[in-house]
């Protein structure tokens, strides 16, 4: 067998790119000579901008780069952002513009027609092409009916993380199985007696009353309480799991593993510099899955296809799933309902389930084939594109986050598919926060502490009766006297919070009433149920009324829904074309707002919700505005109130009055690693970006 050394030698007459064998290491098991080539380790092969014969596939000489260069050592490749030092094996290419990259980075950048600096813009006359390379581009990748797309791959610089050993890599299936339980095993977890030893962490319920005393000859009616749930804390080796180096791979500790199902549109609308940031943000999602969960991509366009069957994320898997999501071009329709129908036979058909499973689904147009309305010119049923075995689940357990990108996208087919399933809708309005949007939802999955946890609460006193509760989407259920109710809330992310705001009557009475016993149960990690009991909530009944002012926790909580529920009463003026009345609906809340206790007491949540409104207001200021941005920014709103949980909104990152109140912890953590991992646009120094803190 021709040694690794003979190789190279032959690559370098050629003019190719090879990285030489480390020193004590011939390729073929042989130790090299220390002096071959006159270069001792690995050799880095650079590629000039000013070459002295033309090279195979384009323009520039080839030498060997200075180990000893310091300039080189410090910069970073415009493209993968990794150091471009010599002595590592990595060829480099100086373009004419004095610019440099690795050759495989710009070699894959321009072999799809892209000839200008993605530094500088200038447009360049010789090219890093290796011809010889050039018939091995795969099909996916060669564009729609033979036309090249734009380059793809340039933000997808994960890719080049992952060895790329082709014996190792099983093909991408070509057809696809009718049933989809080919779904690889779980990997054993730790055992419970491991989970058992770390601190027991358990969710806190707090009860506020609206007052604390009603005098004894007055009897109310719609008294509120408020129930406030925390989940408990992410641990810290939770969240450095989730945020080690992308190259390094972790198993999840302190929390449940997942089963994804992404579902990515890669219609012709997307070509270009959309499909390479959705590259890049699904590049940051993979790197950030532990081997104990799993995934699966659903790509859709005209039709739909599952491009890799329900695999664990291994270093195999990430491989696997990165070379998948790498080799994807755009092109054809759009198919949300048959893209949804597989994503959820994936779910369904699987052999092994782990406990948290969910859907992700980016789009950034309208579905073309299956909408259609009850009544000519009437609202579009979106139940359709809702697979109904999703649309049977009242424990909504297979939630759909979905996201809509860019001022084209159907923000109320994809808001609803979202309230259906339990999940939540962002709107992702600048192209660049597309990688922070998917960083706080997978941040989110990726932190459940609590499973199925229900909330249940029963009358003490016999005179007192339940007559309302104020839960969001959370299903609720009241008996028919009205002596018991009970929320179902599902699953919490690490350090989620959840208000239910309940209201009652109360009776006279003489003596200390007893109002609410409030208890819930879930599971916990171990797959324990855990149930919890707090004391009674019991009011004072003193014989002369009491000056005092109104729980600030229960106020706050009174204008998260006002708010809430304005919002939805402007959107619907603003459907019915009545923009001005939609802007007065916001206006007034804001006043009352502004009026409320909390708001005089400087609460940060009420005086944010102000912020939400005001720019509400203003993406409304004209009919084209509103079309534009103004009723994704709006259902992002609702579904970030109705789930009470962090949604992006616009560009979330940016906007300094965006509600940021359902963020946790962990998700600040992990929208700064994300920003951290964003390249600058060309030719401008990076810009530190950090997240707002809580709200609350």
């Amino acid at each position: 067998m021709e040694s690794a050394w003979r190789k190279a030698k032959r690559a370098l007459a050629l003019r190719l790119c090879v990285l030489a064998p480390a020193e004590g290491d011939g390729g073929d098991g042989r130790p090299a000579a220390s002096g071959a080539g006159g270069c001792r380790g690995e050799a880095a092969v650079t590629v000039g901008s000013a070459p002295e014969e033309p090279a195979a596939g384009g323009g520039g000489a080839l030498r060997r780069s200075k180990s000893g260069s310091r300039s080189s050592s410090k910069r970073k490749c415009a493209i993968c952002f990794d150091s471009m030092r010599s002595g590592h094996g990595q060829a480099l290419f100086t373009a004419e513009c004095s610019h440099k990259f690795h050759f495989h980075c710009i070699s894959s950048n321009v072999k799809h027609g892209n000839h200008v600096c993605p530094v500088c813009r200038a447009k360049w006359k010789e090219i890093p092409l290796n011809r010889s390379l050039s018939s091995n581009i795969p099909d996916g990748r060669r564009g729609i009916n033979g036309v090249q797309l734009p380059q793809q791959d340039a933000y997808v610089a994960l890719l080049h993380q992952v060895p790329n050993r082709q014996q190792g890599v099983r093909r991408l299936h070509t057809s696809e199985p009718t049933d989809f339980n080919d779904d690889e095993p779980l990997q054993q977890t730790e055992a419970t007696d491991s989970l058992n030893s770390r601190s027991k962490k358990t969710a806190e319920i707090s009860t506020y009353p609206e007052f604390s005393s009603i005098p004894q000859s007055s009897s109310q009616a719609g008294f509120s309480v408020l129930i406030h749930l925390k989940a408990p804390s992410a641990s810290s080796d939770q969240v450095t799991g989730r945020l080690v180096n992308e190259s390094s791979v972790r198993s999840p500790s302190g929390r449940a593993p997942v089963d994804l199902v992404t579902v990515i549109d890669i219609s012709g609308s997307m070509a270009g510099t959309k499909l390479a940031l959705l590259k890049r943000a699904m590049g940051f999602v993979i790197q950030h899955l532990g081997p104990s969960d799993r995934l699966s991509v659903i790509a859709f366009s005209s039709s739909a296809r599952r491009l890799f069957h329900l695999q664990r994320m291994s270093h195999y898997g990430r491989q696997q799933a990165l070379q998948a999501i790498n080799s994807l071009g755009a092109g054809g329709g759009t198919n949300i309902a048959e893209a949804l129908k597989k994503a959820t036979k994936v779910i369904e058909d699987r052999s092994y389930k782990n406990s948290v499973c969910s859907i992700i689904l980016l789009s950034d147009g309208q579905d073309t084939y299956n909408l259609s309305s009850n009544v000519r010119g009437g609202p579009k049923d979106y139940s359709t594109l809702v697979p109904q075995s999703i649309l049977d689940d009242t424990r909504r357990m297979l939630p759909i986050h979905a996201f809509g990108f860019g001022a084209d996208h159907d923000s109320d087919s994809l808001h609803s598919i979202a309230e259906a399933s339990g999940g939540t809708f962002s709107f992702i309005e600048d192209e660049g926060v597309m990688q922070d949007a998917f960083a706080q939802c997978i941040d989110g999955l990726l932190s459940v502490v609590v499973q199925e946890m229900r909330l249940n609460m029963e009358c003490v006193h016999p005179g007192v009766q339940l007559c309302s509760i104020k839960s969001g989407s959370y299903p609720s259920m009241m008996a028919r006297d009205g002596r018991s109710c009970s929320v179902d809330i599902g699953h919490l992310y690490a350090d989620e919070e959840r208000d239910i705001l309940l209201s009652a009557n109360i009776p006279q009475c003489r003596e200390q009433t007893s109002l609410l016993k409030v208890a819930c149960s879930y599971r916990d990690l171990t797959n324990e149920t855990i149930k919890l009991q707090v004391d009674e909530v019991k009011i004072n009944r003193p014989t002369s009324a009491i000056s005092e002012h109104v729980s600030i926790e229960v106020d706050r909580e009174r204008n998260r829904i006002q708010a809430a529920d304005s919002i939805e009463s402007a959107r619907a003026a603003a459907e019915r074309g009545a923009l001005a009345e939609a802007v007065t609906i916001l206006e007034d809340c804001r006043r009352r707002l502004s009026e409320s206790f909390a708001s005089r007491s400087g609460d940060r949540l009420s005086l944010a919700l102000d912020a939400e409104l005001r720019e509400m207001q203003e993406r409304m200021a004209s009919r084209q505005l509103y079309e534009a941005s103004g009723r994704a920014y709006m259902l992002s709103g609702l579904s970030s109130h109705s789930w009470q949980r962090a949604t992006t909104r616009g560009d979330s990152t940016e906007s300094s009055t965006i509600v940021h109140s359902y963020q946790t912890p962990s998700m600040v953590q992990m929208l700064q690693h994300s920003q951290s991992h964003i390249p600058s646009p060309p030719g401008q120094q990076p810009q530190a970006r950090p997240p707002r803190p809580s709200a609350r």
